[in-house]
């Protein structure tokens, strides 16, 4: 268990689709724990094993204290549209206003191979969303039409007085 360094966007690694998990051993224990370590050390929401330059199925999201670990992730059903502000820890300093689904139904497997079922709203239901997108070397920024719709964030003065008024700084997701 230990911080690692996230890929950032630019290298090649971020784009990579993840392989599914085929082994739930300790080398996936570790990497699962690692994923925890760094999403809350950022501090993030979540964390997709491509963001540590790994290419396998496997993020972890944690959303009102609740961690999930979600290994070979399938989103199975979703319902209505949410549109809200969204950042990466892979593309510090910027987010952008991201329609996904409202309501999500993923069917997973957790650490031990066991298959899970994980239902999300809001939130939680974004957060899944963009870390299985990670699995499949796709960012947020695929959504927008340009990247001028990009907003640069900041915890300095100065970049709080450039966000649009009543624009709020997003929790970075992974």
């Amino acid at each position: 268990m230990s911080v690692k360094p996230i890929v950032l966007l630019g290298d090649p690694r971020l784009r990579l689709k993840g392989e599914p998990v085929d082994s739930f051993g300790k080398y996936l224990h570790e990497l699962l724990d690692d994923l925890t370590d760094t999403m809350r050390h950022a501090p993030g929401v979540g964390l997709a094993a491509p963001q540590l330059g790994v290419a396998l199925q496997a993020c972890v999201v944690e959303v009102e204290g609740q961690l999930h670990e979600l290994v070979n992730p399938t989103i199975v059903r979703s319902s209505g549209d949410d549109r809200d502000l969204e950042g990466c820890l892979s593309i510090p300093g910027y987010a952008a206003y991201v329609t996904r689904r409202e309501r999500i139904w993923v069917v997973a497997q957790n650490r031990l191979g066991r298959r899970i079922k994980v239902a999300g709203v809001g939130y939680l239901a974004r957060a899944m969303q963009h870390e299985i997108d990670h699995l499949h070397g796709k960012l947020y920024i695929d959504y927008l039409a340009s990247l001028d719709e990009l907003i640069s964030v900041g915890a300095s003065e100065e970049s709080a007085e450039e966000q649009p008024e009543g624009a709020e700084l997003p929790t970075l997701v992974g």
